[in-house]
């Protein structure tokens, strides 16, 4: 079976001995029968507009204000090396809740709005309130950087892939006790 270099090699050696000249790239890959688009991507977020709908009159506050932090984000799971049982404070990691942080840079049991999950569609399609809890961390985290727990799985990082490796937004919405809430009470 002939590999797709070798086939693209062997087509762009046919195209050129026909032609009375170089072929231009674009030409060349234009006319290559095995191109295939990559449709976008999609990582799940809904539009900032449809979200803004939504907004509380504290959210909207959060996103017009000064941001108390930026952050370099980075995404992890549990089940491959990533998450295992409990966070930091003993409490069970909640998929796109749990932000694992330096609390040097940003204290743990802090609830933090982060701008650019507003509006950010989940696996389940609900829409992402942009609310955060700061309850876990990490070896690797030092300074302005912070891990966004996404559930079990590789999978479960689909939904803010495009959030990985980003530098983040975000503001200190308050603090809270105990274990960070479920989804279901999380924004309230």
């Amino acid at each position: 079976m002939i590999g797709a270099s070798a086939a693209f090699a062997l087509f762009w050696a046919a195209l050129s001995s026909v032609a009375n000249g170089p072929v231009p790239y674009n030409v060349a890959v234009a006319a290559d029968a095995f191109r295939v688009e990559t449709p976008e991507a999609d990582t799940g977020s809904g539009s900032v507009e449809e979200a803004a709908l939504a907004l509380s009159a504290d959210q909207t506050e959060m996103m017009a204000g000064d941001p108390d932090w930026r952050a370099s984000a980075r995404l992890y799971h549990a089940g491959g090396g990533g998450a295992t049982g409990n966070d930091s404070l003993g409490c069970r990691p909640i998929a796109m809740r749990t932000v694992a942080v330096d609390p040097r840079v940003i204290p743990r049991r802090t609830k933090l709005f982060i701008r650019e999950t507003v509006g950010l569609r989940l696996a389940d399609g609900s829409i992402h309130d942009g609310y955060w809890y700061a309850s876990d961390t990490g070896g690797a985290i030092k300074g302005a950087k912070i891990d966004l727990f996404t559930g079990h799985g590789r999978g479960s990082m689909r939904p803010a892939q495009r959030l990985n490796m980003r530098t983040l937004t975000i503001v200190d919405a308050g603090d809270f006790d105990g274990c960070p809430p479920a989804w279901t009470t999380a924004s309230n």
